[in-house]
């Protein structure tokens, strides 16, 4: 990721209140990032700092939508998306991540990037399997349709077409039921 202070967090001008901060993440923002997990979209990002003295606790809500590529089609669609996430800042000895939503900073940290923070709730948030809509309210599998059977290593009851198996040898081992 490049550099960009557009969306970094200046704790120095923060005081122990809450502050909102509107992002608006476009394609300069996709920009910024190697992996082309998104590429384009258009979306609105509200940050809501609230500081004290030993924690600073940010609440994002990002809505709008993001352009993806359908699995099944590869047709280009837009995928709305309508996300909040916490993420928890506590001040401490060292800088370090404690948990997914847990980082640990310095207090004479001035500056806190927020633009991988936004990307990745961005990333998590997208669906695992990418269906243009025309193909989301088709069911996956019909429960009710008999299921095809292709192979079975055991033999049934009716499938018994001979008696005698094709080797003499295995009708010793065959009484031993």
């Amino acid at each position: 990721m490049k550099k960009e202070s557009q969306y970094d967090l200046n704790l120095v001008k923060l005081g122990p209140k809450t502050v909102r901060f509107d992002y608006e993440l476009g394609p300069d923002f996709f920009a910024l990032f190697e992996t082309p997990l998104v590429e384009q979209g258009q979306l609105h990002a509200e940050v809501e700092a609230t500081r004290t003295e030993r924690l600073l606790t940010l609440n994002f809500h990002i809505t709008g939508t993001v352009g993806l590529a359908c699995d099944r089609s590869l047709d280009e669609y837009d995928q709305p998306l309508d996300l909040e996430e916490t993420l928890l800042v506590r001040f401490g000895d060292e800088n370090k991540e404690l948990d997914d939503n847990v980082l640990q900073i310095t207090p004479d940290t001035q500056v806190l990037p927020l633009a991988q923070h936004l990307y990745d709730y961005i990333g998590l948030a997208l669906p695992m399997k990418r269906l243009h809509p025309r193909f989301q309210n088709e069911p996956d599998e019909n429960p009710d349709a008999p299921t095809k059977h292709i192979f079975s290593t055991s033999r049934d009851q009716d499938d018994s077409d001979d008696d005698e198996p094709a080797d003499p040898r295995w009708a010793a081992l065959r009484n031993l039921n």
